[in-house]
């Protein structure tokens, strides 16, 4: 064999393994998707009982009011979505993974997902696809338990809480009710205060240990008080349209917004805030979503 052949191969090798890695889809479970109104009836009960416009949602549990921000000009301009969700009885925010399936490199775009969960309002969740670590807890039920970094958990109670995945274990959290934990980060508010400073955070190490501190797209959730929620999409990588935010800026947004609890999800190509049928941000100013791995939801009552 030449040795010409044995380089060849050994390309050959390193780009199916790549391949492997971050384009072949990997199903470890299917999932069950969370139950929705198919029945004609109680379809009809609870379009009856909602109201809703084109930013605003009201039913007797659930209600979601949508803001469109714009700030500064030129080079300097920044446009985010911000949502405000509040529930007055049942916690009923989801959690929804593309195909119903989870594993590695699994995706679809929110909006498909979201639609296909009878969603009233979704945005991209952590992209748990992308990595083989953090604890991911969905729907009550422990789908990996690799701690690497701070994580969020979502309780039952409608409280947000992050925490460190090393430090605090998926059975403590599951006896303390979490439904659902998300593993990207990092913290942007805790106690009512800012986490910290982010200009040397790095979270992603599949391409190198690289900080995420610059002006991008974000995605966040953040919590107000118990059953009350915020959710802010930023546009970003758009000349004259919007910039993005560094962390710092995104972390001072949700406290000035009034979160005491707030958490950094996938940002870049990911971020994408879903509502009413519709995508009602504009991902990288190109209007053109990419797929991503799970959503979080508020379904129709």
């Amino acid at each position: 064999m030449t040795m010409i052949a044995i380089f060849l191969m050994i390309i050959a090798a390193i780009l199916y393994g790549l391949a492997d890695r971050y384009l072949f889809e990997h199903v470890a479970v299917i999932v069950t998707p969370n139950s929705v109104a198919t029945q004609e009836q109680p379809a009809k009960q609870a379009t009856t009982q909602a109201q809703s416009d084109d930013w605003n949602y009201k039913d007797s549990n659930e209600t979601v009011s949508i803001k469109k921000v714009q700030t500064g000009s030129g080079s300097d301009a920044i446009t985010y979505f911000v949502a405000d969700v509040t529930f007055n009885n049942t916690t009923n925010l989801l959690t929804a993974f593309a195909k119903n399936a989870f594993g590695t490199n699994i995706i679809e775009n929110t909006s498909t997902i979201a639609a296909n969960n009878n969603a009233v309002f979704a945005i991209n969740g952590d992209y748990y696809g992308f990595r083989n670590d953090g604890v991911i807890i969905r729907g009550g039920t422990v789908y990996r338990d690799e701690p690497a970094r701070d994580g969020l958990a979502l309780l039952a109670n409608g409280t947000l809480q992050s925490y460190n995945e090393k430090e605090l274990s998926s059975a403590d959290l599951l006896a303390e009710g979490t439904t659902n934990t998300f593993s990207f980060g990092p913290t942007l508010v805790t106690g009512g205060e800012v986490a910290g400073d982010f200009s040397s955070v790095a979270i992603d190490k599949n391409f190198g240990n690289r900080s995420i501190q610059d002006a991008n797209p974000r995605t966040g959730i953040g919590m107000i008080s118990p059953n009350h929620f915020l959710f802010v999409v930023v546009d970003g990588r758009s000349t004259n349209y919007s910039r993005g935010m560094t962390l710092t800026e995104f972390a001072n947004l949700f406290h000035e917004l009034g979160a005491t609890e707030a958490y950094n999800l996938d940002g870049g190509g990911s971020s994408t805030m879903y509502f009413m049928g519709r995508v009602v941000n504009n991902p990288l100013g190109k209007g053109s979503e990419r797929g991503v791995s799970d959503i979080i939801y508020v379904p129709k009552s």
